[in-house]
């Protein structure tokens, strides 16, 4: 339970949907601002004034999984408005409210960093990036199945990377009776590929390496599906990058070679916003909570 404390809820998406209702199960109080056009769909939450002395009781301010913009404006698809996240403000808060976010930029860094608040960048987390790898993995199904016409069964499958999704990715597509190999830059992690029974690639040498296949997962967030890698790729294959944006795919070269690439970051909270709401629920409400007995000694 969070009876007595004081939880800010700024912008988002439908996970924060889920995230409000499970924060006023718990009986915390909670405050919300860039949702106004839900319509009082959350009769006991409050709208949040930035300039009254709501802002001095925080414990905690939950921003969207993709954080703020580089200007420090907070987006959110239930509002109109871009809510701009401002030092005067948050200087009000107590000096142990905690600011989550899903990724942090380095605006939003600087900014945590001037009012000397702590700063939970939760896609950093490995609890909550393997959690939200199961609905990553399902929503990366679903894409797939929509923009391919054969199977996963007996396609050759390369995954670029092993980490927290990866990893799921890898073992989820193995199991459909693909064949699957497996990007990674160290021995250990090819040591890891080959027990899960998969073939690993060295991603220290692509350009040396058989690229060609029918899928091409990429979860690193940076360039690494280049053109050395595309020109490889058969025509019917399908390129879907996972990484967050802009992605690590030469997408402009795809598109010439008449390759079909998506780029599909935040698959979570698309597929299966309710689950992903109740991870990030899960996981503020533990750290809130932590936090807080460790401020009481």
């Amino acid at each position: 339970m969070l009876t007595g404390y004081h939880v800010a809820v700024i912008g988002g998406d439908a996970r924060q949907i889920e995230l409000i209702r499970r924060l006023n199960e718990w009986d915390a109080t909670v405050y919300l601002a860039g949702f106004d056009q839900l319509n009082e769909s959350f009769r006991e939450a409050i709208d949040l004034d930035f300039d009254s002395q709501q802002v001095e009781k925080l414990d905690a301010i939950i921003l969207p999984v993709p954080g703020t913009d580089t200007d420090g404006k907070v987006e959110g698809i239930f509002s109109n408005q871009l809510i701009h996240l401002q030092e005067e403000w948050l200087k009000k808060t107590p000096e142990h409210c905690q600011i989550f976010t899903g990724i942090a930029n380095d605006h939003l860094k600087e900014l945590v960093r001037k009012v000397d608040r702590h700063l939970v960048p939760l896609m950093d987390r490995d609890d909550v990036a393997i959690y939200n790898s199961i609905p990553t993995v399902e929503g990366t199904l679903m894409l797939i199945i929509q923009h391919t016409d054969f199977t996963i069964h007996g396609s050759k499958v390369i995954v670029l990377g092993l980490g927290r999704v990866g990893m799921s990715l890898a073992r989820t597509f193995g199991h459909l009776g693909a064949n699957v190999s497996v990007g990674v830059r160290s021995s250990k992690s090819a040591a890891r590929v080959y027990e899960m029974g998969l073939t690993p690639i060295d991603m220290n040498n692509l350009e040396g390496t058989d690229m060609s296949c029918d899928i091409l997962l990429n979860t690193v967030p940076h360039q690494v599906v280049d053109a050395s890698v595309i020109k490889q790729l058969p025509s019917h294959a399908l390129i879907l990058d996972l990484a967050s944006k802009p992605g690590g795919t030469d997408f402009r070269y795809a598109d010439k070679r008449g390759i079909k690439a998506l780029l599909a970051p935040g698959l979570p909270g698309i597929v299966a916003p309710k689950t992903a709401g109740r991870i990030i629920a899960d996981v503020v409400s533990r750290l809130v909570q932590e936090d807080t007995r460790k401020e009481n000694g």
